[in-house]
């Protein structure tokens, strides 16, 4: 098999012009599904929140969800889209073991909302992300496959339906085209995504948790020579974390730029994305809205939002993330570039919660964008499932803050709190970790480091009071980093006979 060599990024993005667009779909939060009464809990057993309507046996009939077309124009109108003041549902006909009825509920030629956009930020320049449609449909069940090493369907011996999450209800939102980004495709997709979970949360009606896959997205890329038409696209799959869509897109453009580069042509197919490599392998052809057999679904009647209805909806959607942030950035007193580097590392919300939960702007910012960012940099995980939550982060800068630990403890209890020992009291207490500010058991340790030191005590002696830096750091050595260094800098000066 021949093995075609891969160009560097840069070279990739120097010779072809990329193109990408987004597919993302919402697990909307809704408390029943979107055509029957099931609960739509995660994690319950499988196949315990099913009923005859989401199995799709003979002669149930759905009935629309009325939370989970407002939660849909909700989110429209978040995104500056228009509002249908008529559309009908579809259906979406293929053949899979996730699907009972075999086909799925969606939308087609008439989606609920149309037209809009979304802007991001992108070293200081704003990017317009335009939006076609955001529609409603059903999810489909969730296939395991076993036996096998990869957990997909090439090589398994078995596949297991669960069919709770059938029939929960998802908003699909579907990009334009986005041409002329270049080298910084990645990082707008990346912040496209970002910026729509933000969005989607602000307004309550989805949790976005990726990892629960309650927000999933499919990313469409394709390449060009200058000047040419747009290529072939493909589209990676499933994809289950803000960097990994970054990622995927800077491997496609990679991987497609090596088959041009050869003489080969792209095919349009679905292509999965790999956590482990970063890279992306063939799924299947990639089929078109005619092999779906769209038509007009015979068991529900249109929707038709009152206009009034909607223009209540649009008056009472929530602050906008990107006017929060202006807000916030302004009482936590950073600058543009540095609440840029809080947003590009997730940590918007993160520090608002630290904050709330009683820690101060600096406090919470050092921890997150600190000790924590390099955390989650060094595992390859989002910031908010590194390990520590909000309300410890607060609680471990509110021992530092009374004088209980140092930063340098803190470092260390953290480590507990993040290796799951606890709540960083708890941490602190089970490891010994608490400040020594007590006079009398750091003495012997003061006299151990001026017994030491001679020379440096005689500095201190003659004046200069600087070199007692040398011997509170010896006292800390001593005691693990464990004793105050205000306690043990106030006793050197006075067993030495100096002030302050």
């Amino acid at each position: 098999m021949t093995t075609i060599a891969l160009p560097s990024y840069s070279d990739a993005v120097g010779r072809y012009e990329p193109v990408i667009g987004l597919e993302t779909h919402v697990e909307l939060g809704t408390r029943t599904k979107m055509f029957c009464g099931c609960p739509t809990v995660f994690g319950a057993e499988p196949n315990t929140q099913v009923c005859p309507v989401c199995l799709a046996l003979p002669g149930a009939l759905p009935v629309a969800n009325r939370a989970g077309i407002e939660a849909t124009i909700r989110i429209g109108l978040a995104l500056n889209c228009s509002i249908a003041t008529w559309c009908r549902m579809a259906r979406k006909n293929y053949f899979y073991p996730d699907m009972p009825k075999n086909f799925q509920i969606s939308q087609y030629d008439e989606p609920l909302c149309v037209d809009g956009f979304v802007d991001v930020e992108i070293d200081g320049e704003t990017v317009r992300i335009g939006i076609e449609r955001v529609h409603l449909e059903e999810d489909t069940g969730k296939t395991l496959h076993v036996g096998g090493a990869t957990g997909r369907i090439h090589g398994a011996t078995e596949s297991l339906v669960d069919y709770n999450r059938a029939g929960i209800p998802l908003v699909e939102i579907v990009t334009k085209p986005v041409p002329g980004l270049g080298a910084k495709a990645p990082e707008v997709a990346r912040a496209y995504v970002t910026e729509l979970r933000d969005i989607i949360r602000s307004l309550g009606v989805s949790d976005v948790r990726m990892e629960q896959g309650s927000l999933r997205c499919d990313v469409n890329t394709s390449l060009n020579l200058p000047g040419d038409e747009w290529g072939t696209r493909t589209e990676t799959k499933n994809v289950n974390s803000l960097r990994s869509v970054e990622r995927a897109v800077r491997s496609e453009i990679i991987r497609q730029a090596a088959v041009l580069d050869g003489g080969g042509s792209i095919t349009q197919e679905t292509r999965h994305f790999h956590e482990d490599t970063g890279d992306t392998t063939s799924g299947r052809s990639k089929e078109t809205a005619t092999d779906y057999r769209y038509f007009p679904e015979p068991d529900l009647v249109p929707i038709a939002p009152d206009p009034a209805w909607v223009a209540q909806l649009k008056a009472a959607l929530p602050e906008k993330p990107s006017v929060r942030r202006a807000r916030l950035r302004e009482e936590w007193g950073l600058s543009e570039l540095d609440m840029q580097s809080v947003v590009n590392a997730g940590a918007v919300d993160l520090i608002a919660e630290t904050i709330a939960a009683g820690a101060s702007p600096t406090g919470a910012r050092k921890w997150w964008m600190g000790e924590l960012a390099r955390r989650a940099n060094e595992t390859g995980v989002e910031l908010s499932a590194v390990g520590a939550t909000p309300a410890q982060v607060a609680q471990l800068q509110a021992l530092v803050d009374e004088g209980k630990i140092n930063d340098k403890l803190a470092r260390t209890v953290l480590e507990g709190v993040v290796a799951g020992e606890g709540d960083p009291a708890a941490v602190m207490a089970a490891r010994g970790l608490e400040v020594v500010s007590d006079t009398g058991a750091l003495t012997a340790a003061v006299d151990e480091a001026i017994a030491a030191n001679p020379d440096i005590a005689a500095k201190i002696r003659d004046g200069k009071v600087a070199a007692a830096g040398a011997l509170v750091g010896a006292v800390m050595k001593t005691t693990r980093g464990q004793a105050d260094a205000k306690t043990v800098r106030e006793l050197i000066l006075s067993r030495l006979g100096v002030q302050g």
